[in-house]
């Protein structure tokens, strides 16, 4: 049975702490904590096979059955007046239930991994929405180099709707780290001369996707095995960098029969 606490004041240190993570997109960094909110990224966690080690519930939620049992699956659960939690929460409109869950562990790249690499890539939904593409088509492990939006931040966990909790994740390392995957790396490039149906393309591999207005960083470009663009007939200069995530992934698996 869950410990359950009634809060009422601002300045209790849990609302204190949950208050600097939901502001400040890499605060986990230095907290050691992930602060999730709204049902359906608690929930994501728990079909994952994950475990929060707090939960924290509006008074109005406590009152919902089905999120009342959602947050009794942590071992603490902390009860909130329903403006207290409004100030914990970043969305338009506060659910009424978040989880704190432990950080995981900091990783170095795995070998033979089909992987997604990030090189300087900072709006937060164009992560998000690249873990989604990458955890939906299989590419189990991605990699953020140094300057990418933080993995575990409220912004990009929103945006990625729980991919986080299905992958594995690397993050804040430099290009040096890379030598350690021991796949093919392809870096996406709207300029380069081949494009992506006009070139064999190997899996497992690491597609590489740069920053959002320089793309992929010279010293990243040369550890790559080559550099594919996607055609566009349309006439457009370049694709949004998580559509062009979405279509190089899609194309890889596709090619490779989808094994």
């Amino acid at each position: 049975m869950s410990a359950v606490q009634a809060i009422t004041s601002r300045d209790n240190p849990l609302l204190v702490r949950l208050r600097r993570l939901a502001r400040h997109g890499t605060a986990y960094r230095q907290e050691g904590v992930v602060w999730i909110e709204g049902e359906h990224l608690c929930s994501a966690l728990l079909q994952r096979g994950g475990a929060a080690v707090q939960a924290v519930l509006s008074e109005t939620a406590w009152q919902q059955p089905a999120l009342r049992a959602l947050a009794q699956s942590a071992p603490r659960v902390a009860c909130v007046p329903d403006a207290l939690f409004d100030g914990l929460s970043a969305l338009g409109s506060a659910t009424g239930i978040g989880f704190v869950l432990d950080l995981p562990a900091a990783l170095e790249p795995a070998p033979g991994l089909p992987t997604v690499v990030l090189d300087r890539v900072q709006d937060a939904g164009n992560v998000g929405s690249i873990l989604r593409s990458a955890a939906a088509l299989g590419f189990t492990q991605v990699v953020a180099l140094s300057g990418t939006a933080g993995l575990w931040s409220p912004k990009v966990l929103r945006a990625g709707m729980g991919a986080q909790f299905g992958l594995r994740l690397v993050e804040a390392v430099g290009d040096e780290a890379l030598a350690g995957l021991a796949v093919p790396l392809l870096a996406a490039d709207s300029h380069a001369p081949r494009a992506l149906h006009e070139s064999p393309l190997p899996f497992p591999c690491a597609w590489v996707f740069g920053h959002e207005g320089q793309g992929v960083a010279a010293a990243v470009a040369a550890r790559c095995a080559q550099a594919l663009r996607i055609p566009q007939p349309g006439g457009e200069e370049s694709l949004n960098v998580a559509a062009a995530a979405a279509i190089c992934l899609f194309a890889t698996r596709q090619a490779g029969g989808w094994q």
